[in-house]
């Protein structure tokens, strides 16, 4: 007789428990979930605003109060909470979230090519565009392209973009001057402050 293999699942220890997708853990215990046996309370609902409670103890005086225990320091011994209304101190966390995001600087980087050959004509178009970009607060990248043996004017590129960053220092700083990447010569200028 042949004796029969039976495959049983084994489920991975190190895995976490499933989480529906779309919902994220929450970044705080509260209440129920502080699983140690006694807490630091700070705040206004205890004595001299700092108290070391049993666990269940703290969690009944934020009960009482409408209110959520809610573990602010997991690492500190005892860990520390604090008596808070939790559905408006996580509002209030995304509020301050959403003022760093909005105020963090947005780069906006505009490119505009020239060629080694470039008139005046294309030259004071050309610049235009970049004095706006520069007033709306975008930085530029402008670069002249060298297509087949035109590589040879390399020095007439470095001076039609040196000619360019010199137009543009009333409302622009040059970042890098002219520098040869492969067929490209580029030169990066960033507006001035306080010129949006």
């Amino acid at each position: 007789m042949q004796a029969k293999l039976i495959k049983t699942k084994t489920a991975n220890l190190n895995q976490r428990p499933y989480q529906p997708r779309g919902r994220q853990e929450e970044p705080y215990k509260i209440n129920q979930k502080i699983r140690v046996r006694e807490v630091r309370v700070v705040g206004d609902f205890v004595e001299g605003g700092n108290a070391v409670l049993l666990t269940e103890k703290a969690i009944q005086l934020a009960q009482e109060n409408d209110l959520d225990l809610v573990e602010i320091s997991p690492n500190a011994d005892p860990p520390v909470c604090k008596i808070i209304d939790y559905a408006k101190f996580k509002f209030e966390q995304k509020k301050k979230q959403k003022e760093i995001k909005a105020n963090a600087a947005k780069v906006v980087l505009k490119e505009i090519r020239f060629g080694p050959n470039t008139d005046d004509h294309d030259f004071n178009f050309k610049l235009k565009h970049a004095v706006s970009f520069l007033k709306e607060g975008a930085k530029v990248k402008a670069y002249v392209h060298f297509v087949g043996r035109s590589i040879v004017f390399k020095e007439r590129g470095e001076m039609l973009l040196l000619k360019f960053a010199q137009a543009l220092e009333d409302v622009g700083i040059v970042e890098q001057m002219p520098r040869l990447e492969g067929k490209r010569m580029n030169i990066f200028i960033a507006p001035k402050p306080g010129k949006k």
